[in-house]
């Protein structure tokens, strides 16, 4: 886990929830993305900002007060990184999303990078998908308390890097120590999690993108060092790339 004195941002994205009901701490800042606001409806979850272009919702669309940021359809940011900015600008570290895996592809893609983007700058990402989750750590560790995970309760893990050096997996399946991983290698695919046993990965140098199983508590992160940063400014602007040609649609973000 996250310490506990590190402020939870719970994001909910416009894309697949699957079987789980999304979960929010007392105390956790809340932001829907886009069409996410119709999910956070549905749970009965009040959100504290709702931000978007609001071209995948079904609902009713939020009243233009101060806890909406509207943002126009031809934006560079996809929505889910301008949600994450406002969670982080309201002090928060460690975020939950859920609805930003499945759906399009692009999405899920892009999603992942986000969780790289918040390791690299010092936060902590989970994506909540279909039984697991998806997050990165960046020159630090993910440290597994010992829980009795079902057999089978998959690990993997990737490098975001091109090279992600001195990586070590302890207490799986399967262990590796002080090895180098790359980007176009895949060779973290399908570890699991041992019965009773902690585990840990860590990465001396480098992103990594681990997923682990729903059913496994959420691992400790450690980082080896202080790290600076932030997500950047929120950006409300047309694209300044954007070549007009008569009509078309935006980048249709989640």
């Amino acid at each position: 886990m996250t310490s506990s004195d590190t402020r939870i941002c719970v994001v909910f994205g416009a894309g697949e929830y699957y079987r789980e009901i999304p979960s929010v701490p007392a105390g956790a800042f809340v932001v829907a993305a886009d069409g996410g606001l119709d999910h956070a409806r549905e749970f009965g979850v009040d959100v504290d900002v709702a931000v978007g272009d609001f071209d995948s919702i079904r609902g009713d669309r939020p009243q233009d007060d101060g806890r909406t940021v509207t943002l126009p359809p031809e934006k560079d940011d996809p929505d889910l990184l301008s949600a994450l900015k406002i969670g982080w600008a309201h002090g928060a570290r460690a975020f939950h999303i859920y609805g930003a895996l499945g759906g399009r592809i692009d999405h899920t893609i892009a999603n992942i990078q986000l969780m790289a983007l918040l390791a690299e700058r010092g936060g902590t990402g989970f994506l909540h998908g279909d039984g697991a989750l998806v997050t990165a750590i960046s020159d630090g560790a993910l440290e597994f308390p010992a829980a009795d995970a079902a057999h089978g309760g998959m690990v993997s893990v990737f490098s975001h890097s091109d090279v992600a050096s001195d990586v070590s997996e302890t207490g799986l399946k399967y262990e590796i120590a002080h090895v180098d991983m790359s980007d176009v290698r895949v060779n973290g695919l399908s570890n699991e999690l041992v019965p009773g046993e902690p585990a840990r990965i860590e990465v001396g140098r480098g992103t990594l993108v681990v997923t682990f199983p729903l059913s496994a508590p959420l691992p400790r992160v450690e980082r080896f060092h202080d790290v600076g940063g932030d997500l950047g400014r929120l950006d409300t602007a047309v694209s300044p790339a954007l070549v007009r040609r008569g009509g078309g649609h935006g980048r249709d973000n989640v």
